[in-house]
């Protein structure tokens, strides 16, 4: 999953904060000024490629409250597939086949879309239409089963994915990253002695976005109408974006809080999900985020200079 990496404070005079993610057989860095993504070819080398960020998404409304929230969701998602695109690429290459079967620009636009769709179908719809039998006893009651069977698809689907080699690989790498990110943080040498130090979880997983945003969809679904059907359907479409919004802002604050009790006992359960996202990588995969970490600072460290 993408790391939300807080961005807004644009001009501010405090040390670059890095996010991420976890691509297949890579992982991917996103800096203050550009992203880096390391990739671990079949022959052993390590591929890195640059991406850079979205300008109209990194201008003064990402100082704006709410608005910040879904500038961000949208930079993730582009970035994050192009990301992906790389790392799938890689992949392509080494099995041998030929250059017309590598993803250019339509077909990371076509998985994008596809994905958000599967996305807003599984997530928002389905939970919706399950609920829909126990309308007749109350309208509370049935935005409780909603919101239930939203959390309940959301946890089984994170689960049931990582069953796959592929993905396991994937959380793998989530955690190199998440360590790497922690050892950068504390200051410490970007070495694998190091670098285990730290846990595989991180405040700023995109994970945590994600189950904070199936939790605010309950309370906010609460309070709209079951009828019309038309109404109800469309607003868990409409509200996505708001419910966006909130959610980064709840994850910001408690990032900017972190150390406070209350602050970090909200964030419990995001930390608790990562152990279903991320794995203890092994040393080629710490590798791998430490040549992404690494190529990010330096993009920061020429743009700034």
């Amino acid at each position: 999953m993408a790391d939300l990496q807080r961005s807004d404070n644009l001009g501010a005079a405090q040390p670059a904060m890095y996010g991420g993610q976890a691509i297949i057989e890579g992982v991917m860095i996103r800096g203050s000024r550009g992203c880096s993504v390391a990739v671990r070819r079949a022959d052993g080398s390590i591929h890195l490629e640059t991406i850079p960020l979205l300008d109209w998404a990194n201008g003064n409304l990402r100082r704006v409250p709410f608005i910040r929230g879904i500038l961000v969701l949208i930079e993730t998602l582009v970035i994050g597939m192009r990301a992906y695109t790389i790392g799938a690429n890689a992949q392509i290459k080494d099995a041998g086949e030929d250059e017309d079967a590598e993803i250019g620009a339509f077909g990371m636009g076509l998985m994008t879309a596809i994905a958000f769709v599967f996305g807003i179908a599984l997530f928002f719809l389905l939970p919706l239409f399950l609920s829909r039998p126990v309308e007749a006893q109350s309208d509370f009651l049935a935005n409780v089963v909603e919101g239930l069977a939203r959390l309940v698809i959301f946890l089984v689907y994170i689960w049931a994915i990582g069953l796959m080699k592929d993905i396991k690989r994937m959380y793998g790498y989530h955690g190199a990253e998440h360590m790497t990110i922690h050892a950068h943080e504390n200051g410490l040498p970007l070495i694998p002695s190091e670098i285990r130090k730290f846990s595989p979880a991180h405040p700023r997983c995109g994970t945590s976005f994600l189950l904070t945003v199936v939790v605010v969809s309950i309370i906010i679904f609460m309070f709209v109408p079951r009828e019309p059907l038309w109404l109800l359907v469309g607003s868990r479409i409409v509200l996505i974006p708001l419910i966006a919004a909130l959610s980064y802002e709840f994850i910001r604050f408690t990032g900017v809080h972190s150390g406070h009790v209350l602050a970090d006992l909200v964030g419990k359960p995001n930390l608790w999900l990562q152990k279903l996202t991320t794995a203890q990588p092994d040393d080629e995969m710490i590798e791998v985020a430490v040549s992404a970490m690494q190529t990010a600072i330096e993009i920061d460290q020429r743009e700034t200079a």
